[in-house]
């Protein structure tokens, strides 16, 4: 089909071309022998009208041998007459030129220079008249004669080169449009296969570079189609790898203990135990079932804002305290920094569930006796809130992947400090949303400052 389009369009453009190169090509060549033709015309009138001045000025059969030996070499021929129209001179006595004036005395009746013949393609002369006068009693006409031969051989010389100027214009149409339609049905072709490959479910994709026309951007965003999707592919992939694991590790406790704990014989301590171990898999499981949400709705970019103004100290202090048990049970110091009360523009409940994840974040991810300061101040009419831990910190090299969905920080490490790498990437978009920006500083084995200003 691809195929046939290029074939259409470069047929097409030969077509276009061929038309106008034609009508330019006739156009030229009519107006060039008319041209050619005209300066004969004129060229004639021109040499008669200087033999009747001649002729008029000094009138005598001297003047009028004159003239005739003028033109008996020439291409053309002189015939003078008197008044009657009887020839009194002629540069040629051959019959078929005093025939031809014959045919021509009753058109002698003429006042001023005037072309009889003009028909250079059927007549083998082209014939001009000029009459001339001495006196009332003495006048007569010079009859010119051009031959049309050198016109006829001048108009077969100039068709013959417009032949050969079509036919290798024609050629060279043929070039273009065979390398036209080459280069069209190439890069369409590849871009076909390509597309048949994607939907093939084969991401694995490469085009060329085609410059920068439509065929170049079509190709490019092809390219950046098959990238994107490989990388979906990828990131689904990771994604449900990710789910399996961390699904399978709380149903697999879940289940086990479950099991344990519905066991005959078994005191209530150990019981107890094992319900614990089963509450704590729930809490887990509810958590990444609530991540999956948020990772969810990320996807189907739904987040709703609804900004208004409330004050920061009373806001920030109402967080810490939903997260201060987590932290108590883990011997992990919460400080809170404010050292002004002013108002917060934004959606509480979206800046409560972004403050919540970091939180969380650096609760994973320090260690024990250590500490977490949360910082709020106001800055160029911003509100800058800071959320600063001594864990373990993040490697140089992939703090600028962090807020990928699904990336994980040296993911053996990462699972066993509980992380998902969905928290952070929820944390960013929830961020954007408000117009904000979120940065991060880090050093291994320091702790991370992860930074919110909107």
């Amino acid at each position: 089909m691809l195929n046939k389009i290029s074939t259409k369009l470069a047929t097409s453009f030969f077509i276009v071309v061929f038309i106008m190169e034609s009508f330019f090509m006739i156009y030229l060549h009519r107006d060039t022998i008319n041209t050619r033709v005209e300066d004969e015309y004129s060229r004639l009138l021109a040499n008669g009208a200087n033999h009747r001045y001649v002729l008029t000025e000094n009138y005598s059969d001297t003047t009028i041998k004159h003239i005739l030996l003028m033109e008996m070499n020439a291409q053309q021929d002189v015939i003078i007459t008197n008044k009657t129209g009887d020839i009194i001179g002629s540069s040629n006595r051959t019959n078929n030129l005093l025939e031809i004036y014959q045919s021509l005395r009753n058109d002698l009746d003429i006042k001023e220079d005037k072309i009889l013949v003009s028909d250079w393609r059927n007549s083998p002369y082209i014939v001009s008249a000029h009459p001339y006068k001495i006196n009332e009693n003495q006048f007569g006409y010079v009859v010119m004669f051009h031959s049309t031969r050198l016109i006829n051989e001048m108009v077969d010389e100039m068709n013959m080169h417009y032949i050969i100027s079509g036919i290798t214009g024609f050629i060279v149409l043929f070039i273009v449009y065979a390398i036209l339609s080459k280069v069209l049905t190439r890069p369409l072709i590849r871009m076909k296969e390509a597309t048949e490959k994607l939907s093939e479910g084969d991401f694995k994709v490469t085009l060329p570079e085609l410059g920068k026309d439509e065929l170049g951007e079509l190709s490019f965003s092809i390219q950046k189609l098959a990238n994107d999707l490989e990388h979906l592919k990828n990131e689904r992939n990771e994604f449900l790898a990710s789910i399996a694991h961390e699904l399978s590790t709380p149903l697999t406790y879940l289940i086990g203990y479950s099991k344990v704990a519905m066991r005959k014989g078994l005191n209530d301590k150990d019981r107890e135990h094992y319900l614990e171990i089963i509450g704590e898999e729930s809490e887990r499981m509810k958590d990444l079932v609530k991540n999956l949400l948020d990772l969810a709705r990320m996807g189907e970019t739904s987040f709703t804002i609804s900004k208004e103004y409330f004050l920061a100290p009373p806001f920030i202090k109402n967080v810490c305290k939903l997260v201060l048990p987590s932290f108590e049970m883990k011997k992990i110091n919460l400080n809170f920094v404010c050292d002004e009360n002013f108002e917060i523009y934004a959606d509480p409940i979206r800046l409560e569930q972004v403050l919540l994840n970091l939180l969380d974040n650096a609760l994973k991810y320090s260690n024990k006796s250590s500490e977490v300061t949360i910082i709020a101040n106001r800055k160029d009419e911003k509100t800058v809130i800071s959320v600063i831990d001594t864990g373990i910190g993040i490697p140089s090299d992939e703090i600028g992947f962090i807020f990928e969905k699904l990336y994980r920080v040296e993911k053996s490490r990462s699972r066993a400090y509980g992380g998902s790498g969905i928290g952070l990437a929820v944390v960013k978009e929830l961020v954007e949303a408000h117009g904000g920006i979120i940065e991060v500083e880090s050093k291994l084995g320091i702790g991370s400052t992860f930074k919110i200003t909107i």
